[in-house]
């Protein structure tokens, strides 16, 4: 055998293995824990990435240029709920007609958006609200809730690619039994906590706070910052029973988080329900919200 020969069949045979290792499904998700659930689920066969990034709100949120150039030959979008999707969705699918879109939220156990928050909503049909979103989106800090979101996004992948159906299947397996394991663990950093209340910024751990018997009080009200008769009662209330810790949230001004920490003599607290790293976020958060409450 000639060198040009060997030397052909050895890069067809290397172009075939890099071809094989390479992702099969190219996913994008609104949020950073999102990816984390689809990479777990998907493994090496799909390509995740996120539209907002660590750091970036929501609320004001944009996709760049470039992101809806790749979002042109995605396969999947994974919904979350976050308003910037009512205004950029149907311009992201326009941008990709084939991609499809999941929202892993419908099926799932929603509740009731505290203090009236109408910045984005969802009803059990699977249907926007504008003008007054009554649900609360952020599912994803429920790992009870995000086992059954994981669970749609596996049948999406699934549908996309039955090739490697085996494979989701397995990855789905093994991320459901860590939530569990995960949902065990913050059980048990909370069980002797001495107060079931914390105070937020922004409310977006009421799904984390059912789940484990705690209660969120907001400061922010309807999306909006407290005015001084209502900054005044959660004062009031804070010091009456015995609160020294307020959660703010990395991606919003902390302000309101600041003036009424001063006000009862505690601190602030950085909470963020965007991270990626799912896991260790959470059990961080039941030990900041353990810490806050201890006897």
């Amino acid at each position: 055998m000639s060198f040009r020969l060997t030397l052909l069949i050895i890069c067809l045979l290397l172009g075939a293995g890099a071809a094989q290792g390479a992702p099969t499904l190219s996913v994008f998700v609104s949020i950073p824990p999102q990816a984390t659930f689809v990479t777990r689920i998907g493994g090496a066969d799909v390509q995740v990435q996120a539209l907002i990034q660590p750091g970036q709100d929501p609320h004001a949120f944009e996709p760049t240029a470039r992101q809806i150039a790749a979002l042109a030959e995605a396969d999947l979008y994974v919904r979350s709920g976050m308003p910037f999707e009512d205004a950029w969705l149907p311009r992201l699918q326009a941008a990709s007609p084939s991609m499809r879109v999941l929202d892993p939220r419908d099926g799932v156990d929603l509740r009731a958006q505290d203090g009236g928050h109408d910045r984005h909503g969802h009803d059990h049909e699977g249907h926007e609200h504008h003008g007054h979103g009554d649900w609360d989106p952020h599912l994803w800090t429920s790992p009870a809730r995000v086992k059954i979101m994981g669970a749609a996004i596996r049948d999406a992948l699934v549908a996309l690619d039955p090739a490697h159906a085996e494979s989701f299947m397995a990855g789905f397996e093994r991320f459901a039994a860590d939530l569990d394991v995960l949902d065990a663990e913050i059980r048990a950093r909370l069980a002797g906590v001495r107060s079931r209340r914390f105070l937020i910024h922004h409310p977006a751990w009421g799904y984390f706070a059912d789940d484990y018997g705690l209660e969120q009080v907001a400061i922010e009200r309807a999306g909006k910052e407290p005015g001084a008769r209502a900054l005044s009662g959660l004062i009031e209330q804070a010091r009456r029973e015995q609160i020294r810790v307020v959660f703010a949230q990395p991606q919003i001004n902390p302000v309101a988080a600041e003036q009424v920490a001063a006000a009862i003599g505690g601190r602030v607290a950085v909470i963020d329900p965007l991270a990626s790293d799912y896991f260790e976020n959470l059990l961080r958060v039941a030990d900041l919200i353990a810490g806050a409450n201890a006897p």
